[in-house]
């Protein structure tokens, strides 16, 4: 992974590995300055450049006379000096369309009130520079940000034309927020920099800074025509990894941690189509299904269990897909396990058929878990019966079924989570929201108030929808759910 030495290339004192980074004599130093071939490139405008364009004008108008400041973030260390894959603030990607590869750390975008509304300037790091000016050496010398050490980035000149947004140096950021006095308001915890350029205010800045959060989240409630064009992408890919999965099953069943292999093979298909993953892939096999953010994904995958598999991809847009399948690894559920699918999945089948403009957000999950409570009621699992467990003051059902039945979807896998109750889980479904549909039934394998037939099962099936006008629009429907569909589609890529 490259060569360590004593101080780093810039004459810096840095972390970790850099301080061993062999010197650089002044020969080698004047060599590197000469020599390179003009290398400016042409930075269409990316696709939803347009469209980021007409978000940042609808904060303009919502804060006139304010100076609005959303940092894109920066990296973080993961071990000495590796750092974790860069991802921006969603606020940021959203306010910009940034994509992917080409997002640049501790870039920040600033909203300068003028008379026309805002001003708006994305103050970033331009390409290293290579004819020995002020960061002469940093294109070789900086391992986080060096050309040499993380790849070209783009010109100044070339973000402005990529993103549409005036683009400056970050070092003159400080200049910038120090410059003429404006209230305010900025995202905080992203960059220390611009927390410690803009103190943070009590009382009632503390609140405005809140409603700036709570304004970027509910923004992003209603998806453009761009952004479900992502999402269908982002979905398509997913889906496509879930038929990578269960082409790959046998294989993982000889293996000692198959839930390994299992996750592997869906994050391969996710690096390839996309930028990586949503969220970290659960892999659950057997009773792992039973936890409900199984990541560790070091058991194995036995013919006969069942497998949990919650993923999504995340395209180069920075949109994830959500969807989840429980899969009878050697391809035909047992009886148990079917009666356990076939409730869960008819009460997916309640929330899908709740789903329209108009509807009160609630309205699915309350669907659903009014089956997953009949259901179990049947099954004698309810001593009280259905309508005392699904009473505000009992929630017994929830033992086997803790979580909710879905979630916005977007940027975030679990989208908008700063919006207002009002706006979002006590809300209306309107067209333009993207959002997921996963009730689940969960029997503990410890769990003595249960059959023990039924103890260790675990089943989840997840979807996701696009609000239209009309009703809902199912974005994962190249996946079956029905249980005799499942067979048939793992039979046909076996």
């Amino acid at each position: 992974m490259g060569d360590m030495g004593d101080d780093d290339m810039t004459g810096n004192r840095a972390r970790g590995a850099e301080k061993h980074d062999h010197a650089v004599p002044a020969a080698l130093a004047e060599a590197f300055r000469h020599g390179w071939a003009d290398t400016a490139i042409q930075a269409p405008p990316v696709s939803g450049a347009a469209y980021a364009a007409k978000r940042r004008a609808a904060v303009s108008e919502r804060f006139p006379g304010e100076r609005i400041v959303v940092p894109s973030g920066g990296l973080k260390a993961r071990s000495n000096d590796f750092d974790y894959a860069f991802r921006p603030h969603s606020a940021f990607v959203h306010l910009t369309a940034e994509q992917g590869t080409q997002a640049v750390p501790d870039s920040v975008l600033v909203f300068e009130p003028d008379g026309n509304g805002h001003s708006v300037t994305l103050f970033t790091r331009p390409r290293s520079p290579r004819d020995g000016g002020p960061d002469g050496a940093g294109f070789y010398g900086d391992r986080r940000y060096g050309e040499f050490w993380v790849g070209r980035r783009r010109t100044l000149a070339e973000t402005a034309d990529a993103l549409g947004i005036e683009s400056a140096p970050r070092e003159d950021l400080e200049r910038a927020l120090r410059g003429r006095k404006a209230p305010t308001r900025v995202v905080r915890g992203e960059d220390s920099l611009v927390d410690a350029l803009v103190p943070p205010a009590s009382g009632a800045g503390a609140e405005a800074e809140a409603e700036l959060l709570t304004f970027l989240s509910e923004s992003r409630l209603v998806k453009d025509e761009w952004e479900v064009e992502q999402l269908r992408a982002a979905v398509g890919h997913t889906v496509a990894g879930f038929h990578d999965v269960v082409g790959e099953l046998d294989h993982a069943t000889g293996l000692e941690r198959g839930e390994r292999w299992i996750e592997g093979t869906f994050n391969r298909r996710a690096r390839l189509e996309g930028y990586g993953l949503g969220f970290e892939t659960i892999a659950a096999a057997g009773a792992h299904a039973c936890v409900l953010h199984w990541m560790r994904n070091d058991g194995p995958v036995r013919t006969g269990d069942l497998l949990l598999l919650d993923a999504g991809v995340e395209a180069d847009s920075f949109y994830t897909g959500d969807v989840t399948r429980t899969l009878p690894v050697g391809g035909r559920f047992t009886d148990v396990q079917r009666r356990v699918y076939d409730l869960v999945f008819a009460a997916q089948s309640a929330g899908i058929a709740a789903l329209r403009p108009g509807a009160r957000f609630g309205d699915f999950h309350a669907a659903a878990m009014r089956v997953i409570a009949e259901g179990l009621d049947e099954w004698g699992l309810l001593p009280g019966g259905a309508e005392a467990a699904l009473a505000p003051d009992s929630g017994l059902y929830r033992r086997f079924t803790l979580c909710g039945s879905g979630h916005m979807l977007g940027l975030d896998c679990h989208d908008c989570a700063a919006a207002r109750r009002q706006s979002y889980p006590d809300g209306l479904l309107a067209p333009g929201h993207v959002l997921t549909v996963e009730p689940g039934l969960y029997f503990q394998p410890d769990d003595l108030t249960v059959p023990e037939e039924l103890r260790g099962i675990g089943v989840r099936i997840e979807d996701d929808f696009l609000i239209t006008a009309d009703g809902a629009q199912c974005l994962s429907s190249g996946l079956p759910r029905a249980a005799d569909e499942v067979e048939a589609w793992m039979a046909s890529l076996r």
